[in-house]
């Protein structure tokens, strides 16, 4: 019973949230029409994603395939599908370490543009559990505890003219990002894999993270329900290619 509501509740907000395909009505009816019900209803039927994570998954592919007019159309429903503002920040802050700033300027400013619309509070409380004296040791723990006792001391390993890039994956992107509060470890690997996953090209980091979803408990399954999630955002090359990458961790 309680499945059956979840997925209605996400059929009723996905079907809101295409309100944005509405400005088409009178150029490109039937578009509106098809497109709006295989995103807004087959897809989110086919999922066993409770809403607050399905809208999150999206945000994130999103941000990967710099879907920014989508990304201010969904943010609403998103919000009301039960994700924080805090958990938005977060999504979009962490995407800066796979993304760069270049690409997550414009999802930072469209976010805090609807949370002034809404009379959200900014800037909000903040999330960081690191110092500049352990973000590294902290960050390279939070590899450890990602993808396994083998990242131990990663930050000193390597060649030593590309181990400067290694200390700031253990110090920027796990011990500025992952460390922080608002997401969980386990959340925040996946968003990571949609990132991925949306820009393309990346396959080598997406079968090690598609690694990472599964010792932080993502199984295989989970994955592919993301990805088919995403599919109306990014395309069938790329969610097609991930799955690949899915099964290729699985193996």
């Amino acid at each position: 019973m309680k499945i059956l509501l979840g997925v209605i509740m996400i059929m009723v907000m996905s079907v809101a949230a295409f309100a944005n395909v509405d400005e088409f009505k009178t150029t490109d009816p039937e578009f509106c029409e098809f497109f709006g019900n295989f995103a807004g209803v087959e897809v989110p039927a086919q999922s066993k994603l409770d809403a607050r994570t399905r809208y999150m998954a999206i945000i994130a592919a999103l941000m990967g395939c710099q879907g920014v007019d989508e990304f201010k159309a969904i943010l609403p429903e998103a919000l009301e599908a039960g994700l924080t503002p805090s958990e938005v920040k977060e999504v979009i802050y962490q995407g800066t370490a796979y993304l760069g700033i270049g690409r997550t300027r414009p999802f930072l400013t469209s976010a805090n543009e609807i949370f002034k619309q809404k009379g959200i509070k900014l800037p909000l409380e903040n999330a960081s559990t690191t110092t500049p004296a352990n973000r590294v040791g902290k960050g390279n723990q939070a590899q450890v505890d990602i993808f396994g006792a083998g990242m131990k001391g990663f930050q000193d390993s390597g060649p030593e003219e590309t181990r400067h890039i290694n200390r700031w994956l253990a110090g920027n992107c796990f011990g500025d990002y992952y460390t922080r509060k608002g997401l969980t470890l386990k959340e925040r690997e996946m968003i990571t894999f949609c990132y991925i996953a949306a820009q393309g090209g990346c396959e080598p980091q997406l079968i090690a993270h598609a690694k990472g979803n599964f010792n932080m408990g993502n199984d295989k399954a989970f994955l592919i329900d993301v990805v088919s999630q995403c599919l109306p955002y990014i395309g069938y090359p790329r969610s097609l290619n991930a799955i690949t990458c899915i099964k290729k961790a699985a193996e």
